[in-house]
């Protein structure tokens, strides 16, 4: 199943020190879970300013309670970066479908 990921960063100056601390470590796990098919994209949310105040992540688990045990051991959620987070199911585009000639030419 696919996934989105909405994750807003808790609020006070605080947090984006932490999620600067956390980001190596962050970043290491998307790259592991993206080498095993499960993140397809993703990044930063940036505020007005352009410093970052959340994430958006598109992912592929077998299931919600997958996604939610990769959720509760994701660095930025475990160090207390991000604080909201809401997950809605996603049906991607197939775009090889959409992009393909409707007729011959």
């Amino acid at each position: 199943m696919q996934f989105v990921i909405v994750a807003k960063d808790g609020p006070g100056s605080e947090t984006l020190a932490r999620r600067m601390a956390a980001r190596p470590a962050h970043m290491a796990g998307l790259r592991d879970l993206k080498a095993e098919g499960r993140i397809i994209d993703g990044g930063a949310m940036l505020g007005p300013d352009g410093a970052m105040v959340g994430s958006v992540v598109l992912c592929d688990f077998p299931d919600r309670a997958a996604l939610d045990a990769y959720i509760a051991t994701e660095t930025y959620r475990r160090e207390g970066v991000w604080q909201d987070i809401t997950i809605y199911p996603l049906r991607r585009v197939d775009w090889a479908a959409l992009m393909a000639p409707t007729h011959a030419e």
